[in-house]
């Protein structure tokens, strides 16, 4: 590993030793107390961020490494100065670099320019560590096992889509996405998301109906509001409510799980009976963003 920017050019057991390598350091803090000792960690946000940044800043220290908050303050990143120079600066620094960005070719620079990894944290494409540390909560709920597991995104195509299509392709993994008419995933990532799925095991489906869901073992959800920049509240409400997740459709679907990455807008995407129910991972799916990124940054990091 050089960097991790998108799963897509990684191996099966590449992402297997991440997620058992969370699962370790979330069992055994105190063994991996020291790992980035005398390490420092620039981590950039372009946009707000709660689970991100507490994750990222608490995770670094747990790891006995030092976490360097930048955000807006210092100027747009790439206006003030250049994304080139601003790799290059920090890599004088630090040893590496988390950035959450507006556009996925913020960090294709700063890896290409910087000479120290790059974490991509967000960007409009893609959203890998939401994705691994999802995927470490489905490995443990069902016994610390991937074999078998099933899937279903139900909601709007978007950046997350994308990195569970992904990964859950190379992991050998049975993802649906559900979506309404004209809220797909980007077309071209689901079709590197079906090559991987051919080759290693996964199965990737896209249907605009839910019922194409029934037998998955877990469902997860997005919210719908930050995707609304051209429609209304009450637009995006009325298109995606047949998407909406309560306990009719969990028993419908015979689903064991309810996933959602956060913020969760309640009896908006999900119902509180559902959003707080006994099958609820949201908080493991949470806690698990700190050591699912652990895991990725000891694996650059310690070599």
């Amino acid at each position: 590993m050089q960097n991790f920017l998108t799963v897509k050019d990684f191996q099966p057991q590449q992402l297997m030793d991440i997620i058992k390598l969370a699962v370790d350091s979330k069992q055994n803090p105190a063994k991996y107390s020291q790992a980035l000792a005398g390490k420092s960690v620039a981590t950039i946000y372009e946009k707000p961020s709660l689970r991100t940044r507490v994750s990222f800043d608490v995770g670094i220290a747990k790891l006995g490494g030092h976490a360097i908050y930048l955000d807006q303050q210092n100027g747009a990143l790439g206006k003030r100065e250049s994304v080139k120079d601003f790799a290059k600066n920090l890599s004088c620094w630090v040893d590496a670099i988390v950035a959450r960005v507006f556009d996925h070719n913020t960090l294709l620079e700063l890896a290409e320019f910087g000479s120290v990894p790059v974490v991509n944290s967000l960007c409009n494409l893609y959203h890998p560590c939401q994705a691994m540390a999802d995927y470490q909560a489905l490995y443990e709920a069902r016994g610390n096992s991937l074999t078998g597991a099933s899937i279903a995104y139900i909601g709007d195509g978007n950046n997350v889509t994308h990195s569970l299509m992904l990964a859950g392709a190379i992991l050998g993994v049975d993802v649906r996405v559900i979506t309404p008419l004209g809220y797909s995933p980007d077309a071209h990532i689901t079709e590197q998301a079906k090559v991987l799925a051919k080759q290693y095991g996964g199965k990737i489906t896209l249907s605009d109906n839910v019922d194409d869901a029934i037998g998955v073992e877990a469902v997860y959800n997005d919210t719908w509001v930050s995707m609304g920049d051209s429609k209304s509240l009450d637009d995006i409400k009325r298109i995606f409510a047949p998407y909406r997740t309560d306990a009719a459709l969990m028993d419908k679907l015979g689903a064991k799980y309810f996933m959602h990455c956060q913020p969760v807008y309640r009896g908006v995407e999900a119902t509180d009976e559902v959003v707080d129910s006994e099958s609820s991972l949201l908080m493991q799916q949470a806690e698990n963003r700190m050591h699912a990124q652990n895991a990725v940054l000891m694996s650059l990091l310690c070599k």
